[in-house]
């Protein structure tokens, strides 16, 4: 059997020329038809003249440029349009002669360059051709002339307006794309922030710290081996995303998800940072982006109590409801700034992006008594 979308494909495929010639043929094949003579367009109303040789010649003007309308739309239509005059001043009104409108809209549709002047020379070749047919016996009322003048000229803008639909879908998709790409460029900054600042954090803090252990070498030891793990752990981290970057990534691939925050919290108490962890329910089976967020705002808010208030007790309390989750992250105070790298404010403005963008709610600010405390609700499912 034939493959109708092997056959399409390979259709598609082929020059625009080779796909507008049949067309043409076929048209040129119908003019020849007995039953066809004299069913063509008519100006000016002289009495059909029978075939000679240069019907032929005439058929084959009107037929054949067809195949490079779209390719080569202003010479088309200038072979069209001479075909066309001489079928009507001979008379021959063949079935080719429709071929004119067809060349309008083409060239209106098609044409890039010179369109003002095109108009204008046809227009004007109009004048003579309707004087001629006067002088040769047409019966053709001057009203006449100008209803077919019309539509030609309808003729002529069906095409401009096809131009301009297509060039406003050319636009549309321009801007579409362009959306799409800003939003990717986004969405990945925001995932090398959630992954390069927390593990960079951790390990910056880490490497300080074994600056104070040289006298302690049980400790420099342990600390050096968080500082290589925090780092390897970086490394599969940023593997996962560039994983998932690629067109055709593994729909398995892992992304971080609050069964991890555990991990988390532990990676966050070998950089020094004295963290309690209180979990109450457990994750929807339906929770997906959810979760993904859940654990990018423990990140962030453990990333930024490393940086800013170093040593300071950090409580982390997260609770799993039927429709939503909540997340508390708070520090006690200030604590030591002395290993702390500078903050663009970035991750929060990210954060907030998320949990918007799941129509949940989330705050971050400083606390009455001292310290900071970031909040958010996140619905368990996306919003339709």
């Amino acid at each position: 059997m034939i493959d109708l979308r092997r056959v399409t494909d390979l259709w598609r495929r082929c020059d625009v020329v080779a796909r507008d010639l049949p067309f043409g043929l076929l048209l040129a094949v119908a003019s020849l038809l007995p039953a066809l003579y004299g069913k063509g367009t008519q100006v000016g109303d002289l009495p059909t003249r029978p075939f000679d040789a240069l019907a032929f010649v005439v058929i084959a003007l009107e037929t054949l440029p067809l195949a490079v309308r779209r390719r080569w739309p202003a010479v088309c239509l200038a072979l069209v349009s001479l075909g066309f005059a001489l079928d009507q001043l001979h008379a021959y009104h063949v079935l080719a002669s429709n071929a004119m409108p067809i060349a309008l809209i083409s060239a209106g549709a098609h044409l890039e360059r010179h369109r003002r002047v095109t108009v204008i020379i046809l227009s004007m070749a109009y004048v003579p051709l309707a004087f001629a047919l006067d002088r040769l016996g047409a019966t053709e009322k001057v009203e006449g002339y100008v209803v077919f003048y019309l539509a030609l000229a309808l003729a002529w803008g069906i095409g401009a307006w096809l131009r301009s639909t297509r060039a406003a879908e050319t636009e549309h998709r321009r801007h579409v794309a362009e959306a799409t790409r800003a939003a990717e460029r986004t969405r990945i900054a925001r995932e090398l922030h959630d992954v390069v600042t927390h593990h960079v954090t951790a390990m910056v803090v880490q490497a300080e710290a074994a600056r104070y252990l040289m006298a302690a070498p049980d400790r420099l030891d342990a600390t050096l081996s968080a500082v290589t793990d925090t780092g390897r752990r970086a490394i599969t981290d940023l593997r996962h995303m560039l994983d998932l970057l690629k067109a055709d990534h593994d729909t398995d691939v892992s992304v971080p998800s609050a069964g991890e925050l555990h991990t988390l919290v532990e990676q966050t108490r070998q950089a020094g940072q004295p963290v309690e962890f209180a979990e109450e329910g457990s994750p929807a089976e339906s929770a997906g982006s959810a979760e993904f967020v859940t654990y990018r705002v423990v990140q962030e808010a453990l990333t930024n109590a490393l940086k800013h208030a170093h040593g300071t007790r950090t409580v982390v309390r997260v609770r799993y409801g039927e429709k939503e989750i909540s997340v508390e992250v708070s520090t006690d105070g200030a604590g030591s700034r002395a290993v702390s790298p500078g903050g663009s404010g970035r991750g929060l403005a990210g954060l907030r992006e998320r949990v918007d963008a799941l129509g949940g709610e989330f705050s971050a600010g400083r606390q009455a008594g001292g310290g900071f405390v970031v909040r958010a609700r996140i619905p368990a499912e996306s919003p339709s």
